[in-house]
């Protein structure tokens, strides 16, 4: 039969839990202000905890209120619990009536906070002030906090409430300036590794650097985390935490592999890529994670090329990557890189194949040094730009004159009746009249002037000749079309004999000339 005296298990992110100010990890200025704030007797009536999970606000909250009602502190009237008094040893088990915590998230009712307005009538029992913790305080409603405000605001002397939140954007500007508002940060990598290091050596347990790295890398900053992902790991690791023992049991893919497919991509080997893709996919890693380590992998090049060498920013050791990788690609395209990869990730949601999309991803990161960036397209631009200009004159920056712009040379107007006169010939001569600027037009007329007008001459007779064959060959041809084509050729006449001997003709416009030459028009 089992001993049922023996002390059950504690997972380390209880056990580890910080008892006081000073152990509490990674949050000096929260730890300063309020040790300050003690030693001076400086106590507000209202805390408002914030930053991300993980970071120890709950932790802080309870030193506080341990603070504040330790029998016996150290240092004086108000400073650490000395954590050996019935009201310390109370409040770390949770069961002191003076300090009383509340889950924000089960309870965000009016109800509730009238039921805090109401307890907050009677005085502490045991110590000097009634605390209470309020966790995950964005999570009332907003009747909840309306109906809270007055009492935050003109409390009883003997309350002191501590709220604590993750998202301090939900929380009301109006609970906000009641309070005294402390932002926690995320705990810094270095930090956590030692932490993880000191309780390794507390449990007689071999732990490798690099192992110890990776656990506090993959907590994001939070204590909580790292210190569960550490229990995991323990409990497979038969009292030596190593790399390659973490990478197979959690599948990883390691930095190796990643490094191996990196060099592939670089040398526009995308059989090769592909292959090792297959391959560590089929070792066990899950495809998400493998997209996630990628994208770690090129930014950690992309920081090394501009000069950044910490570990913890990198991920990695500098000497771990790849030096072939680095040599291959410029920041530009390792840039481009990082959004492949981050672009696949957000497709893979809603891809017919997670794979597939990363296999997609994998192909365009083997013609990645083929990939033209936005700034080098525009140097090339700019170069053959200046190229053109050195052949064609001195260069400039702006665009070239209108007056060095060449406009094509018209042949001059019909010297008189020829065989390529025709009316297409005519056409072509009066659009290209009606572009040139003024004066050059002004001088084509007077050329068209001074030559014999052939084609009116032709179309008059072409006209004279179509109109005698038409009465030959119907009888019933209306009389009014033999007039008009008659009027047409003695108007035409009359304007070519109305042409001095100088040469000099009237001004005409380009529509009447058109109704001019066109056999069979009628020109009123």
């Amino acid at each position: 039969m089992a001993d049922l005296a023996a002390p059950a298990y504690e997972v380390t992110a209880t056990k580890r839990r910080p008892k006081t100010f000073d152990e509490l990890a990674g949050q000096e200025f929260v730890v300063s202000t309020l040790k300050n704030s003690l030693k001076s007797g400086s106590i507000a009536h209202a805390y408002l905890f914030s930053g991300p999970r993980g970071c120890g606000k709950t932790s802080a909250a309870r030193i506080l209120a341990r603070s504040l009602n330790c029998e016996s502190p150290v240092g004086g009237n108000l400073g650490e619990p000395c954590g050996q008094c019935d009201n310390c040893r109370s409040i770390a088990a949770g069961s002191n009536m003076d300090v009383i915590e509340i889950d924000g998230a089960s309870n965000t009712g009016v109800n509730d906070v009238r039921q805090i307005k109401d307890e907050v009538l009677f005085p502490p029992q045991s110590g000097r002030y009634k605390v209470y913790i309020i966790d995950e305080v964005h999570m009332l409603t907003t009747n909840a906090f309306n109906a809270l405000l007055k009492t935050i605001e003109e409390p009883p002397p003997y309350v002191i409430f501590i709220f604590a939140t993750t998202e301090i954007h939900k929380v009301p500007a109006t609970i906000k300036s009641r309070c005294q508002q402390f932002s926690f940060r995320l705990i810094p990598i270095e930090t956590i590794q030692a932490l993880l290091k000191k309780i390794c050596d507390e449990m007689k347990i071999k732990a490798d650097d690099n192992a110890l790295f990776w656990i506090a890398r993959e907590s994001t900053g939070s204590l909580r985390d790292a210190f569960t992902l550490f229990d995991q790991v323990v409990s497979f690791s038969g009292g030596h935490i190593n790399e390659n023992l973490i990478r197979e049991k959690l599948g990883l893919a390691g930095l190796e592999k990643i490094n191996s497919l990196a060099e592939a991509c670089a040398a526009n080997d995308i059989a090769g890529a592909l292959s090792q893709v297959d391959s560590i996919l089929g070792s066990g890693v899950a495809i998400e994670q493998l997209v996630i380590d990628l994208a770690g992998y090129y930014r950690g090049l992309m920081l090394l090329k501009n000069g950044i060498t910490r570990e913890s920013l990198l991920g990695n050791n500098p000497d771990q990557f790849s030096a072939k990788v680095l040599e291959t690609y410029d920041w530009a395209r390792l840039e481009q890189a990082l959004e492949i990869l981050l672009a696949c990730y957000r497709d893979m949601r809603y891809s017919v194949s997670p794979r597939y999309e990363f296999e997609l991803a994998v192909s365009k990161l083997s013609w990645l040094n083929k990939w033209i960036s936005p700034a080098e397209l525009k140097a090339a631009l700019d170069r053959a730009q200046n190229a053109m200009r050195g052949q064609a004159g001195p260069a400039n920056d702006g665009p070239l004159p209108s007056a060095q712009k060449q406009t094509p040379q018209s042949s001059p107007g019909p010297q008189g009746p020829h065989k390529g006169n025709s009316l297409s010939d005519e056409l072509r001569r009066m659009m290209a009249a009606k572009a040139r600027p003024p004066a050059a037009q002004q001088a084509a007329a007077q050329q068209a002037a001074a030559a014999p007008s052939a084609v009116a001459q032709q179309a008059a007779a072409q006209t004279t000749a179509a109109g005698n064959q038409a009465n030959e060959d119907d009888d019933d041809e209306p009389i009014w079309r033999t007039g008009a084509l008659n009027s047409a050729a003695q108007k035409n006449s009359a304007q070519n004999s109305a042409s001095g001997a100088d040469g000099s003709t009237s001004a005409e416009s380009p529509v009447d000339r058109v109704l001019r030459i066109i056999p069979g028009t009628v020109v009123n």
